[in-house]
């Protein structure tokens, strides 16, 4: 869809990866917007600042660590992502928390308790197997920082996804 819509505004790239596009040329303001247009579109969005760039990068790297990969680092979060790009935490935290609003550690805890919630539904593993696979000291860290970002414990939830798993089967 993204090489479609260059090649539609005749630009040239070097690279396409993941949210991330190396274009040859220079291009005008004027060109940019129309890309930023056409992208808008089909639901994506052209960031062209460093700043949000870097913040986007950001996200991607914890998303991945939390969402695609069965093995979280063997260091600590701050450490691989550093290490990940290549840039002092320190910054990166500022940074992320003058643009998203909410800290990393915010980020993080945010998307553990997503993929907890994930891992709840998907009912293969116990709370114990869960806390451990995402790196919590204790099921009972595990289920206050559940229930500090949800609003239910981690058994009451998955009861509710029971109860809704049984609705949709029933119809």
């Amino acid at each position: 869809m993204v090489k479609l819509e260059l090649e539609k505004l005749d630009l040239h790239y070097m690279s396409i990866e993941l949210g991330m596009i190396e274009i040859k040329e220079n291009i005008t303001n004027k060109l940019k917007q129309k890309l930023k247009s056409n992208l808008a579109m089909s639901g994506l969005e052209l960031l062209d600042d460093q700043k949000s760039i870097l913040v986007d990068k950001i996200k991607n790297v914890i998303i991945e660590m939390m969402h695609y990969s069965d093995e979280l680092p063997k260091v600590n979060y701050s450490e691989f992502i550093s290490e990940r790009l290549d840039y002092d935490y320190t910054y990166l935290s500022n940074l992320f928390s003058e643009v998203k609003g909410i800290t990393i550690q915010h980020f993080i805890i945010n998307h553990k308790i997503e993929r907890a919630k994930e891992l709840i539904l998907y009912d293969e593993l116990n709370l114990t197997e869960i806390a451990y696979r995402l790196h919590y000291s204790s099921v009972v860290h595990l289920s206050s920082q559940f229930k500090k970002v949800t609003g239910q414990s981690p058994s009451f939830y998955k009861k509710i996804g029971a109860k809704r798993k049984g609705n949709l089967e029933n119809l």
